[in-house]
Order: C-alpha cells, then structure tokens, then sequence
C-alpha cells in the first residue's frame, strides 16, 4: 500500500496545536528551481533501511515564523533572520523540532514508519536525489501557512518511494 500525503488538514491541525495559535492554510504553487536556488529548509525522512521515504520544505520564511512561533521568540527576530537569510541558532532549533514532530504527519499504520534522517537549514543543498523528489511533479502536497502574529510562508512535502 503506497504511502499517503498528509491532507492541508492535518499540516494546519499540526501547526496550530505545536505553535499554540491561528494558523490559516491554503493552496501553493509547486516547488520550482527559483524556490529551491532561495535555498529552503529541507528535512529528508527515511525509513528503518535508511530509504529516502519524504521530504518535507519549508521557504526561509515559514521556516523562521515557525521557529520564532514555537519558542515565543518575536516576529521581529524571525523577520531579522529572514532578511539576513540565515536562521538564528534558536530558531534553527526549533524548527527542527517542528520538523522532528512532522513526521507523526507521514506515518499511518501498516506502513514502514519514518524518521528524520536530516535537517538542512537555509543555505545548506540537499543530496541530488531529494532535489530531484522536491523539483518533480507527482506525489506532494503544496501550501501556504499564515502564523498568526508573524506571518506566512510556503511549505512542500513530497513522498519519495512507497
């Protein structure tokens, strides 16, 4: 049975009871080169046997909201590290933990479950095979999220194989 995508549902469920506010969802382009030359967060989730199993990606400035969001840090520091390009090492490590609790979005009973394999931060390029994932059409799921009190950003996850 082939793995399945989180509906916009589940992504908006979990982002408001992690970050403890509003937070609107709503439909996004696909990832395109543009997006990925801006150099998004990136987490690559694998399965027991270290197979590539999904990628979930965040743009610098969901990643940053929802970093800043998850430690009460305020908007003003999320929006110095979006202009900077670079996320604060508090930030990083929050959203990192926001991407750690994502996976609960891609496992579903009587599949292998996955896990982090690794987090690359803005400014960090991800191994060939997950760009090709995150670049193709197919088995993903493109949204904006709107943190309420900071501000939105775009989200992309992509199932890699069943």
């Amino acid at each position: 049975m082939p793995r399945e995508l989180p509906v916009p549902k589940n992504v908006k469920d979990l982002f408001d009871e992690l970050l403890g506010r509003p937070v609107t969802v709503g439909p996004a382009d696909p990832m395109r080169a543009p997006d990925l030359h801006a150099q998004p967060l990136s987490c690559l989730y694998v399965d027991d046997s270290l197979t590539l199993r999904a990628i979930i990606a965040m743009d610098i400035r969901l990643a940053a909201y929802t970093g800043a969001a998850l430690g009460l840090v305020p908007a003003t520091a999320a929006e110095a590290s979006i202009e900077e390009k670079e996320l604060s090492e508090t930030i990083a490590e929050n959203v990192a933990e926001v991407c750690n609790i994502m996976s609960s979005m891609l496992n579903h009973e009587g599949e292998p479950r996955v896990k982090v394999h690794q987090t690359y931060l803005p400014g960090q390029m991800p191994p060939g095979d997950a760009i090709g994932y995150m670049l193709a059409f197919g088995r993903r799921l493109d949204l904006t999220v709107d943190v309420q009190g900071y501000g939105s950003g775009r989200i992309w996850v992509t199932l890699a194989k069943n």
